[in-house]
């Protein structure tokens, strides 16, 4: 009647294992650390790096307990572990000059961070540490604000752009289009003209509202302007786009779990959990960066020098090997006119990149190419005001929305240039309105009173079950911690982001878990009461307590769900962790709980009483309690 089958204490026993395994990580902590990447989009981390960051640490006598060459992801990096943080802070200073040589163009990011200290063979079967979030860990905290109207603005530019391809297209003639603060005009001579023009743009540019009014000297105007809807739209892509970049540009540095999220209308939080260093987390953020594609200038000298006379309608810039190249000023398209790039092969089975792009850089890419066949045309990025050259390659033939660019030498090359060219670019200018630090030690100290809160609760849980219901409540106290243990492992397993919020759902989970063994107990006792005998009472509890047990779960975990669903930050960090706590405990307090009583009582033919303390009868005669057993 109470007795288990062999392949259910195996199920028991391997949850158990996995439980003890992925928690494991998460008592060991974390160790001070520094994180060297890349600040140039042209120059990748490698395991030289390595090597020329422990020879310079090695040439100052300063020790270091591990450092590791990062592959994963699409920047690489070089993480350097140490035993306090004064060695950190010494390796840094050295590590930041020794391996940029111009102080003021660096080439490498040396940033403070903290990694775990979980022995190295549970990282191999990816039992690794919960990440903290920034209450827990510390790190940086800024609120940025989106320029939207230099959002409209840029778009306003790009209408007008549009605009005038599009009038040659249909050979309007006009006399100029122009952006003004609030759309775009278009001057014409005669009426008919006008009109025509007017229901070209409404049918070809559908963002704006246009109207024919009548101009100096007899002459008339398109005046086009945003709708309300319109408007709306370009400041809503605006802010999705920069979070896109920022989250690009970010997770390429490495940082554990970043939140980057919308604030309002027009402003963007971001939060770097682990980077102790303000003003390198400000680079992290001012990485941001902005794509043009241009004409190289054709008539320039073959060999350009730094001492080279530039031209007016040209500007001197830098390609990633150093070499000097001379572009025209004009931009013949922007990052955000690119809609996708991917790595690929050409006809030739080299490496290439496949761009496209939206419909307006499409045709102005079209009417360039066609004008300049067989001239060079060049990409270039933009970090921090400074444009670098990406690749110049030579126009074959007629470009249009889509084309492909070749000789890229490498397939890491075409990746690299691929993964830039889409996440290039800012669709509007921000600012840093606000910025928060949390240091470590405020970290650790919110740690410290987290987890002395679920020790406290739980001890407090563990005193009232073992004295209320004696062996009935040490099961249920087990089970208790089974649930605590799976409930840890489960968000480790997943690398899910603990924070305070995270940790009273803990402490919550503790409270609703345990109140399924209470209804458990409770339906043993009532089946004494009622005259059940001691194995019949215990299979009866269980089976009459599960229908509340689930019943009270399902609901509590669709309020859970929909938490999880509409909240965000603070709301939605514990809601995650509140419904893998109602998910684990029904499996403890139920299947393992049972398991156990099961394991003590099931084998027990003439059981006659129970270990579950007192049973008041319905007459008013009273058991004593029930404390031992034959």
């Amino acid at each position: 009647m109470n007795r288990y089958p062999l392949w259910k204490y195996i199920v028991i026993l391997v949850a158990l294992a996995i439980g003890v395994l992925y928690t494991l990580p998460n008592l060991f902590g974390e160790t001070p650390a520094v994180q060297i990447s890349s600040v140039k989009a042209t120059v990748k981390v490698d395991p030289s790096t390595l090597s020329r960051a422990e020879d310079a640490l090695k040439a100052q006598n300063i020790a270091y307990t591990g450092a590791v060459f990062d592959s994963t992801g699409n920047n690489p990096s070089v993480r350097i572990r140490f035993a306090d943080t004064d060695t950190q802070l010494r390796a840094k200073d050295l590590l930041q000059t020794s391996l940029n040589t111009d102080a003021t163009d660096p080439t490498f990011v040396v940033a403070l961070n903290l990694l775990s200290a979980s022995p190295e063979w549970l990282s191999k079967i990816h039992a690794l540490p919960m990440y903290l979030g920034l209450d827990l860990r510390g790190g940086v905290h800024f609120l940025l604000q989106v320029d939207m109207a230099g959002a409209i603005t840029k778009r306003l530019d790009a209408s007008a752009a549009d605009a005038r391809t599009l009038l040659r297209d249909k050979n309007i003639r006009h006399n100029g289009v122009t952006r003004t603060d609030n759309g775009i005009e278009a001057a014409f001579s005669a009426q008919a003209d006008a009109e025509r023009a007017r229901n070209a743009l409404n049918d070809g540019l559908p963002d704006l509202a246009y109207t024919t009014q009548p101009a100096a000297n007899g002459a008339f105007k398109v005046v086009g302007a945003f709708t309300e809807a319109a408007r709306r739209a370009v400041q809503d892509n605006a802010v999705k786009q920069n979070i896109v970049t920022l989250h690009n540009r970010v997770n390429e540095l490495g940082v554990a779990e970043p939140v980057i999220q919308q604030e309002g209308p027009d402003r963007i939080v971001v939060q770097l959990p682990g980077v102790q260093d303000t003003a390198k987390a400000k680079d992290i953020i001012g990485r941001t960066a902005t794509l043009e594609a241009r004409l190289a200038d054709p008539d320039a000298p073959r060999v350009v020098s730094a001492d080279t006379p530039v031209p007016p309608q040209d500007e001197l810039f830098l390609h990633g090997n150093g070499a000097p190249v001379l572009l025209k000023r004009q931009v013949i398209f922007s990052g955000d006119r690119i809609t996708s790039a991917s790595a690929g092969f050409d006809d030739h089975q080299q490496p290439s990149v496949n761009i496209k792009l939206d419909a307006a850089g499409g045709r102005v890419l079209r009417d360039v190419s066609r004008d300049n066949i067989g001239k060079p045309m060049a990409i270039v990025l933009f970090e921090k005001g400074k444009g670098e050259v990406l690749t110049v390659a030579t126009i074959r033939g007629e470009l249009g929305q889509s084309f492909q660019i070749t000789g890229m030498g490498s397939a890491q090359g075409a990746n690299d240039l691929a993964l830039l060219l889409r996440a290039g670019s800012l669709a509007a200018p921000m600012e840093i309105i606000e910025e928060r630090t949390i240091g470590p030690s405020l970290g650790a100290d919110n740690i410290h009173k987290g987890v002395d809160s679920v020790m406290y609760g739980f001890l407090a849980i563990a005193v009232f079950m073992m004295a209320y219901y004696m062996l009935f409540g040490v099961f249920s106290v087990i089970a208790l911690m089974f649930n605590l243990l799976l409930l840890v492992a489960a968000l480790s397993l997943m690398q899910a982001t603990l924070t305070l919020p995270g940790i009273a759902a803990i402490a919550l989970t503790l409270g609703m878990a345990i109140d399924a063994n209470v209804l458990i107990n409770e339906r043993i006792r009532e089946e004494l009461r009622g005259g059940a005998s001691a194995q019949k009472a215990i299979s009866l509890g269980f089976e009459h307590a599960w229908a509340t047990i689930l019943d009270s779960n399902v609901t509590t975990l669709i309020a859970g769900l929909a938490l999880l669903a509409f909240g965000s930050g603070p709301v939605r960090a514990f809601a995650v962790v509140h419904c893998l706590g109602i998910l684990t405990s029904m499996f403890s307090a139920v299947f393992f709980s049972r398991g156990l009583v099961n394991l003590w009582y099931g084998g027990r033919r003439k059981l006659k009483s129970l270990a579950i303390g007192q049973v008041w009868r319905p007459d008013g005669a009273t058991n004593a309690p029930d404390a031992g057993e034959q």
